[in-house]
């Protein structure tokens, strides 16, 4: 099995985090919910949605987007409220996202397990979590978010004690 490469973790300080509350949990809410963001400009990032409630038939919907997205978010939502039909909105500036990053993480099951545990031990709970091929990305507590990216940097061996030499040039 090869062993993951991880290129580097990295902390976004600039993200918030909007739940859109009582969707209905039918075929094409989250599509009106996203084009409503997008035709509003709005970038969007980590994208959670809950398991419907059974006595309701609702459901929650969480992401991020950059801070500077949120009140043009919330206000294109609010504009259509009726057409996406939640009940209520919440937000959060409050929030850091942390990224491991790096190739070969799919097929080395340590990596999450590695990654979870050290956030843990410096007492960093997780509020969201997206993964790819690439990369585990995370939502916690701004505050938290230096703990946290120095507990990962270390249980990944990415602490130096020498320089870094980094190479340049035209590629010709």
């Amino acid at each position: 099995m090869e062993q993951p490469i991880i290129a580097g973790v990295a902390a976004d300080l600039n993200d918030a985090k909007i739940t859109i509350l009582g969707v209905p949990d039918r075929p094409g809410e989250a599509a009106a919910i996203f084009r409503t963001l997008a035709e509003a400009q709005v970038n969007i990032d980590m994208i959670v949605q809950n398991v419907s409630a059974a006595t309701t038939g609702r459901t929650d919907v969480t992401f991020t987007c950059p801070t500077g997205d949120v009140a043009r978010a919330l206000q294109a939502l609010l504009d259509n409220q009726e057409v996406v039909g939640f009940e209520r909105l919440t937000s959060d500036e409050g929030v850091a996202k942390i990224s491991l990053v790096g190739a070969g993480m799919r097929s080395h099951p340590g990596v999450s397990a590695t990654f979870f545990e050290a956030l843990s031990a410096a007492d960093v709970n997780v509020e969201m979590i997206s993964t790819s091929e690439i990369r585990i990305s995370v939502v916690t507590r701004k505050e938290a978010a230096n703990a946290a990216l120095q507990a990962v940097h270390t249980a990944f061996g990415l602490d130096a004690d020498g320089e870094a030499v980094v190479y340049a040039g035209t590629g010709r």
